[in-house]
């Protein structure tokens, strides 16, 4: 694989991680209830932040997916639990169990697996 495709693979990861960071840290301050809360996430600044950077991430992705076969570059999508796990743990503090550890690292292990069957 090209070392480019590969930077865009992973920033695009890394931005749907970062992403998903964002919309936590948007929800999480919210305190209304029914749709008064869809409302209130709508306005919160992390929240849009969350959702431009998917929006990029996507063009990426689009890019990505325009020179590689999906089978080989979808795969690569699991690196974005790896790195959401991590950001939950660094960020935000929570918590990992063993048997999510060990789950975490076998996903890491296809997706060495599929990007050294890429030719």
């Amino acid at each position: 694989m090209q070392p480019a495709l590969l930077m865009l693979i992973l920033t695009s990861v890394a931005m749907s991680a970062i992403a998903q960071l964002l919309l936590k840290m948007g929800v999480g301050g919210v305190r209304a209830d029914g749709a008064g809360a869809g409302i209130a996430f709508l306005q919160s600044p992390w929240v849009i932040a969350g959702f431009g950077l998917y929006g990029l991430g996507a063009i990426l992705w689009l890019y990505v997916l325009a020179r590689l076969p999906l089978s080989a570059a979808y795969p690569f999508v699991g690196l974005g639990f790896i790195l959401t796990m991590a950001l939950g743990v660094l960020a935000l503090g929570e918590s990992i169990s063993p048997i999510r550890i060990a789950g975490t690292l076998l996903i890491a292990l296809g997706c060495v697996c599929v990007s050294r069957s890429i030719a």
